[in-house]
């Protein structure tokens, strides 16, 4: 029989320090020969990101040695930072941002100079005994200067730039035949996601680039993950129906006009994703006729094999809603995959023998009872302007637990970040520590997300602050007006730029009771003129340019209103975040001190942007919940590190 206790005061098995102990970070995917590599984050060793193999007899182990963390800072957000050829890896390590070779029996070797470069999205060109790659050179005045660059094996000093004169590029891929060379570029104010160009030129006999040819792209198309199959056949997604679809030409070396830019899978769903980070992959090509994919549709991921002869797409039946990272070595397909139900985990899918899968490893080793997992319900609900809006709705969940009769429960609405991004339905422990202590969250998709196409995507062109406060607003109250939560116990939480969105909602909306800001945007104009290359120019899509719309800026930012905002928040903040300096939380937090408003701030000495260490994630999971039970005045089952609480 159920305990009766009110909502909020659950005992769950779920706990900050069970997370935190059994969990890691799982990233970039490599196959070699027959081994895997990936990198794994971990919580528990100050978020070092290790390397690791996986040999064909089931063996793991690290590759990287202590100190030694596989990160690179290019465009601050990194990704794709080893590559692995013959046994031997290319990586970035964190401290210096070199980089570094390693055979399995040996100890890292510095392979670059140690000059104030940054490089990522290495690639291994056997025949000319170099490493081709994006270089973020910090050397000169004013903004980093991005290029694709060669890296001579032999002599690391000898450091060839192979093409540049754009702000950005990623994906530099060879063709089967090393003949020819790819690459994605793009320009401020564009971001990725808004027009790339994709580029493939010859390589001449001595290494250098010939004639360059523009396949496709531009300031209003974004081109995703260009990749050659083994026939020379160059194949990309693009965006320009609306939808990140298939594309392949089989002429990239003629004049644009003379190009046969044929598409492969016409359908609404997406086969692309926004590029924050290097390295990122949604499909692989397995072979001349046969392309293994990941796509999604209303939120849910979904993983299929394209035929390139017929163009007919099959869906492969699996468990998982969450897909990402695909890879593939012959009939071996690697991918990274999560349900609501099972926490992200590297997957092999064997097409040899009817699909066959099996785990190489888990994000988490911890075994819950379905009795504690809050199963999430994918929702729409209306909108501003009679627009639809989405998320994912999970309800309190405990086994062991139930409310008095009458009572609804509190709710966490969570914005995620980018906010050119998506939250997933992928178990995520940090949400079940909530419903398993009785609270509802709603995880929501707001107006400028990604995955429902790029109509979808452009709602927050120069409304930023507007329609994903709107959404987030909406949601909550469908919920509450549906009797599902408690109205007057709402709160809303988010990290970065979905801080941005939480501050916002509190100060210019009177929907939520309390919020937590982790790292967000209070004061715009700090961010358009204090950030880094990447995002530069990526509030001129999302306000207006700076300085001349700085009536949005100031109109937009929580600090120049703070005098509306009537309720309590938490803040937490990395305090060596170059993204979104502390300052911009301090700021808040003295005015909402003087205002008489209750207000917590937690900073972390050698934090970033967002939290790597255990202790730091625990600390954040506990703070936020107790902040609340103070605010809603609920008891806690179990006593938790208090934080201090001004004014309350």
């Amino acid at each position: 029989m159920n305990t009766v206790s009110p909502y909020g005061s659950w005992k769950s098995p779920i706990s900050s320090d069970l997370i935190v102990s059994g969990t890691v970070g799982l990233g970039q995917i490599a196959i070699d020969g027959e081994d895997i590599y990936w990198v794994e984050g971990r919580p528990s060793e100050a978020g070092r990101s290790v390397l690791v193999r996986r040999t064909p007899n089931g063996k793991i182990s690290d590759v990287t040695p202590h100190p030694f963390n596989v990160r690179t800072r290019v465009n601050e957000y990194g990704g794709a930072a080893f590559a692995v050829a013959g046994g031997v890896v290319y990586f970035s390590h964190f401290a210096d941002q070199r980089i570094y070779s390693q055979t399995l029996d040996s100890q890292p070797e510095p392979l670059t100079p140690a000059a104030n470069c940054r490089y990522a999205d290495v690639i291994v060109d056997n025949q000319r005994n170099r490493l081709i790659c994006v270089r973020e050179d910090y050397a000169g005045e004013g903004e980093p200067v991005n290029t694709i660059v060669s890296i001579n094996l032999d002599n690391g000093e000898d450091i060839q730039i192979l093409t540049q004169g754009n702000d950005f590029y990623a994906s530099p891929r060879l063709s089967p035949d090393g003949s020819q060379l790819s690459w994605i570029c793009w320009n401020h104010p564009n971001m990725p996601w808004d027009g790339t160009e994709l580029w493939v030129a010859e390589i001449n006999a001595d290494g250098s680039l010939g004639e360059k040819y523009l396949v496709a792209g531009g300031v209003e198309e974004s081109i995703f993950q260009p990749e050659w199959s083994p026939d020379g056949v160059l194949h990309f997604v693009s965006d320009k129906s609306n939808w990140w679809n298939f594309y392949r030409t089989v002429n990239p070396r003629l004049p644009r006009e003379q190009q046969e830019v044929e598409p492969l899978c016409e359908m609404a769903a997406e086969f692309g994703l926004p590029q924050w980070v290097f390295g990122m992959s949604t499909y692989a090509v397995v072979s001349e006729s046969k392309i293994i994919c990941t796509y999604t549709q209303q939120g849910l991921w979904y993983v299929a094999s394209l035929d390139l002869t017929t163009k007919h797409l099959t869906t492969i039946e699996t468990p998982y809603t969450d897909i990402s990272s695909v890879k593939a070595r012959g009939e071996t397909v690697v991918f990274l995959a999560g349900s609501p139900t099972e926490s992200t985990a590297i997957v092999q899918l064997n097409l040899a023998t009817t699909n066959q899968r099996s785990i190489l490893r888990q994000s988490s080793n911890l075994s819950i009872n379905p009795g504690y997992l809050s199963v999430p319900e994918p929702i729409e609900f209306p909108t501003e302007n009679n627009l639809t809006a989405f998320g994912f709705f999970y309800p309190p969940k405990n086994q062991d637990f139930a409310a008095p009769a009458g009572e609804k429960p509190p709710l966490v609405v969570k914005s995620h970040g980018g906010p050119t991004a998506a939250t997933s339905s992928s178990m995520n422990l940090k949400i079940q520590y909530w419903t398993s202590r009785g609270f509802a969250v709603l995880d929501v998709n707001y107006g400028g997300s990604t995955g429902y196409g790029r109509e979808y995507r452009k709602r927050l062109q120069d409304s930023w602050g507007i329609v994903d406060v709107d959404d987030c607003a909406n949601g909550a109250k469908y919920l509450a007006q549906k009797g599902l939560v408690d109205g007057e116990r709402m709160a809303i939480a988010g990290g970065s730029a979905g801080g941005y969105t939480t501050l916002c909602a509190l100060t210019f909306r009177d929907v939520f009771k309390a919020g937590a800001s982790y790292y967000g945007v209070s004061d715009l104009e700090a961010l358009a003129t204090d950030t880094h290359k990447f995002e530069a120019r990526y509030l001129d899509g999302l306000i207006g340019p700076y300085p001349e719309r700085k009536d949005l800026y100031v109109a937009r930012s929580p600090i120049h209103s703070a005098e509306r905002l009537s309720c309590p928040v938490i803040f937490f903040q990395g305090l060596e975040d170059k993204v979104v300096p502390p300052n911009q939380a301090e700021m808040m937090v003295e005015i909402l001190k003087a205002k008489g408003l209750p207000v917590a701030y937690v900073a972390y000495e050698g934090e970033q942007h967002g939290f790597r260490r255990a202790e730091n994630i625990k600390r954040t999971l506990d703070g936020e919940f107790y902040f609340y039970s103070r605010v809603f005045k609920f008891e806690l089952a179990e006593p938790v590190e208090e934080v201090v609480i001004f004014n309350l």
